[in-house]
């Protein structure tokens, strides 16, 4: 996926990287995971960046992480708090006034090819498509967490917060997204860090060199 040119910025994209989630199924702040030498919150910020004019972090306060490089950044509180990603990603929305690259902060496995692969279906996409997103063929299963949002999708984003219904799939129909299909053969790129025994397999790829805590 992945050629040896030098990656270029979008002018007016946004990343976002949604860090709000309280990491109750891990038991454990997953944004300050060790991986690869780094902690993921850092990882997830540093692979936006070649992509995006800036890079946000969404649904923290940042005083209560304790990190270095990643508190100089801009972060975004939700302006509605509890109700998941989609809510990080409206409040993206309405500060940044254009698209916003969203992704999960436990993605340890994406890398730049996935995200310059999504800017370019992005950058050729028909105007009235507001979503741009990976759509899992065998499943239908769409990455809506790893996906650019144009400004458009706010007010879908916004009727389905007011209405209690925080499923990005369903807050955005089918007809408006621009799908990018991949296999289950090549879905190890979007796995993620929910539970103990995603982390042991971290380990057992030696992404992660320490123990059990």
């Amino acid at each position: 996926m992945h050629d040896s040119s030098t990656p270029t910025k979008s002018p007016g994209l946004t990343g976002l990287v949604l860090a709000g989630g309280r990491s109750r199924r891990l038991g454990r702040d997953k944004v300050v995971l060790p991986v690869s030498g780094r902690c993921m919150l850092e990882h997830m910020v540093d692979l936006l960046g070649p992509v995006c004019d800036r890079v946000w972090v969404s649904g923290r306060d940042a005083g209560s992480v304790g990190l270095g490089a990643p508190l100089h950044l801009e972060w975004v509180p939700d302006e509605v708090t509890g109700k998941g990603p989609l809510a990080g990603i409206l409040t993206g929305l309405r500060k940044a006034r254009g698209p916003v690259l969203a992704v999960a902060c436990d993605l340890p496995l994406l890398d730049l090819a996935t995200l310059e692969k999504l800017v370019a279906a992005w950058r050729n996409k028909p105007d009235n498509l507001v979503m741009t997103t990976y759509l899992q063929q065998e499943t239908g299963f769409i990455e809506s967490l790893v996906a650019i949002y144009d400004p458009a999708a706010e007010p879908l984003l916004a009727n389905a917060l007011e209405r209690g219904r925080c499923k990005i799939s369903a807050a955005i129909p089918e007809h408006l997204r621009c799908h990018i299909p991949y296999s289950l053969n090549d879905s190890q790129v979007f796995f993620n860090v929910n539970y103990p025994s995603d982390l042991a397999v971290l380990r057992r790829l030696g992404l992660v060199e320490e123990t059990e805590p």
